[in-house]
């Protein structure tokens, strides 16, 4: 560290992703890969809270330019997952157990009575439509599939939600949703802990379809409690 500089900044790492990295992606959807990529190599661990990763080693990794590369940090940042460090690149969020309790309450808060809304208003065939969607999240938590799991689960209460027909209520609650699968110091679900989030789906389901009310209350509460979500 130079002399008189008051703190001293993280170095930036290069990253080298576990699985070999896709080949270079056509123009209109590099940004969208390397999102989609970044997404998983953080959900999956490979990224390290606390770390600063640079944008030119990702970039160069995935054989693009730093410029989508930046669009998709820039992204990350907005939904909490990552903090830019100018000049350097990005550092990956450490999300306290405080910070996911706040965010189960404001999940609890839209998504609850959204949900008992439309236990109320909808036909119960209506929700056979979200079963693929619920047993591609079983599938993936029965093989310890993190990454899979996140993807699954993200995609599940943005179809429940986007039900309600308001757009805006389905982004802020994904959006909620994308911030607490954001790994907190490191922490990983096991697969048991998987199976039993992604098993609440089916359960949530079935009360649904049986049009027991105070059963789909309960379900939904406990699913967005930060209790199941200490990552």
């Amino acid at each position: 560290m130079e002399q008189g500089t008051a703190e001293q900044e993280p170095v930036a790492r290069a990253w080298v992703p576990a699985q070999p990295g896709p080949a270079a992606p056509r123009r209109h959807s590099v940004r969208g890969q390397v999102l989609a990529a970044l997404r998983q190599a953080l959900v999956g661990g490979e990224l390290t809270p606390g770390e600063v990763y640079s944008a030119p080693a990702l970039a160069e990794r995935y054989g693009v330019s730093a410029t989508p590369v930046r669009e998709a940090m820039q992204q990350l940042a907005g939904e909490g997952a990552v903090e830019v460090v100018p000049n350097r690149g990005f550092r990956v969020a450490e999300c306290s157990s405080r910070e996911l309790a706040e965010l189960a309450e404001v999940r609890g808060m839209l998504e609850v009575p959204a949900i008992i809304r439309l236990a109320r208003a909808l036909a119960p065939e209506r929700w056979e439509e979200l079963r693929p969607l619920a047993a591609a999240g079983v599938a993936a938590a029965a093989h310890g599939d993190r990454v899979g799991y996140a993807e699954a689960d993200h995609a599940f209460h943005v179809a429940l939600m986007s039900l309600t027909g308001n757009r805006r209520l389905t982004e802020v609650a994904g959006d909620l949703l994308r911030r607490t699968q954001w790994p907190a110091g490191g922490s990983r679900l096991r697969t048991a802990e998987l199976l039993a989030d992604a098993s609440e789906h089916t359960a949530l389901l079935d009360a649904l379809v049986a049009q027991e009310y105070a059963v789909v209350e309960r379900i939904a509460r406990e699913h967005v409690s930060a209790a199941r979500h200490p990552h």
